[in-house]
């Protein structure tokens, strides 16, 4: 059946209720999932690490930074596609909800289809902006080629978790990364190990998990969208929330790839100072990556929550589910930075075998342990912010909290050394989230006094 009715009045108050147990049914089954994607970090970093050479760590370093600036950039499929597809659900409008979906695995397909063909000019920029030496060089080629053909996949799989996570289903979430981070963990570990092919077998790990993920998760929206009336194909193709989907998308994509900006400039640095300097960061990236992750389901649980209750125009549980999911996140941040003091040094003992890098680590520690406590506001705000479409807004305190970030970058390292270039990426993180929850108090009275 196809439904041709208008987007439903988005100023009628549709009050919910918002509980702790709300916010634990979407924050719990998110952070069991994100946990996985660090895992993959992780596995990926000690089967390198077993090899016993720090040029292939760097070159898969160096790898995963070129995805995360792609991916990373293009996240406002997934984030763009929650925010709007929460405020559809709080405006009770189903037919919306699909049609958002449809519209951004479109952006997806396409985008994915553009990464391949540009294959031999992102490996060359990367080379010219990051310069490693040549056996780097030639590991991060490798592993770049080949990842570069999950990109359709990677894309279609945050347009789907975008919408499930917009819908408040969580669970169904879980099981999708769930699968797709454990065909990734297992084959990276049967190819790159057991068959030894290294940084090719990571590759394929990737490639095979992103596909059967995708594969699965199109088989669930299609039996759900089955069920309820269809979007006509005028509504998918509405010019009006074409733009707007467009506007967020765009604000969010700038806001990613300024946030990216920032990393890839923290790994440069650690480039220039050497191979062992640049292991030892790539290392303790991994804490923050993995605790970051962990608070992202109550990042999650924000922007669901956020833009449930602007499409319902109700403004308590707007600032319930904002101190709601700041608390909880507090509590995860301090846990796990906590964990990352105590344990640190026997896991980075544990994914590197070599003892320049694990003894140059134990110094930086602190730093990498403490970070999602200082990060946290930022995680926080971006979620409701998301959540909430302001994307605008977003986009412009990060270009705010990148400038004070590279004054610090160039000039606190001249000074500190590696020590400068840790301070820096920890002021970048208090900046975001301060800038972002100055200017929140406003932002709200406008939005709710519409």
């Amino acid at each position: 059946m196809i439904d041709n009715s208008p987007v439903l009045n988005s100023k009628t108050v549709r009050p919910f209720e918002v509980t702790n147990r709300l916010m634990l049914a979407i924050t719990i089954p998110v952070m069991l999932a994100s946990l996985t994607t660090p895992l993959l970090g992780l596995v990926d970093t000690a089967v390198v690490g077993q090899l016993g050479d720090a040029h292939l760590l760097g070159g898969l370093a160096i790898g995963a930074l070129v995805f995360d600036f792609l991916f990373s950039t293009m996240n406002f499929l997934r984030a763009g596609t929650t925010g709007l597809v929460a405020q559809a659900m709080g405006r009770h409008d189903s037919v919306e909800q699909q049609a958002v979906f449809w519209r951004a695995i479109g952006i997806a397909l396409i985008a994915g289809v553009i990464f391949i063909a540009a294959m031999p000019l992102i490996i060359g920029a990367t080379i010219s902006f990051m310069n490693p030496d040549k056996a780097v060089a030639d590991a991060m080629s490798t592993y770049v080629s080949i990842r570069l053909l999950s990109s359709p996949m990677a894309l279609g799989n945050f347009v789907v978790l975008g919408l499930l996570l917009g819908q408040g289903k969580a669970m169904q979430g879980l099981y999708l990364q769930f699968l797709l981070n454990g065909v990734n963990i297992i084959m990276t570990i049967w190819f790159g190990l057991v068959l030894g092919w290294g940084v090719v077998g990571i590759a394929w790990g990737t490639v095979l998990g992103e596909s059967v993920a995708l594969l699965v998760g199109l088989t669930m929206i299609y039996k759900q969208f089955r069920a309820v009336p269809n979007p006509s194909r005028a509504r998918v193709f509405d010019v009006q929330e074409i733009r707007r989907m467009f506007a967020v998308n765009r604000d969010i994509m700038l806001r990613s790839f300024f946030l990216l900006i920032a990393y890839a400039y923290f790994t440069r640095a650690g480039t220039e100072a050497g191979a062992i300097t640049l292991a030892t960061n790539a290392v303790l990236m991994n804490f923050l990556l993995v605790s970051g992750y962990l608070i992202d389901g109550v990042t999650t649980a924000a922007e669901q929550i956020s833009g449930r209750a602007v499409g319902a125009h109700y403004r308590p549980a707007f600032d319930r589910g904002i101190r709601l999911s700041f608390l909880w996140g507090m509590v995860l941040a301090s846990v796990m930075a906590l964990f990352f003091l105590v344990y640190g040094d026997a896991i980075v003992a544990l994914l590197i075998k070599s003892p320049e890098v694990q003894a140059l680590a134990a110094i930086y520690l602190p730093w990498a342990a403490l970070a999602p406590v200082v990060g946290l506001l930022a995680f926080h705000m971006d979620g409701v912010f998301i959540g909430a479409t302001w994307s605008r807004d977003m986009r412009n305190m990060m270009i705010l909290s990148l400038i004070g970030y590279f004054v610090a970058y160039f000039i606190l390292p001249k000074y500190f050394g590696n020590h400068g270039l840790w301070l820096a990426l920890h002021l970048f993180l208090g900046l975001r989230g301060i800038s972002l929850l100055c200017i929140l108090p406003s932002r709200a009275r406008l939005q709710f006094a519409r």
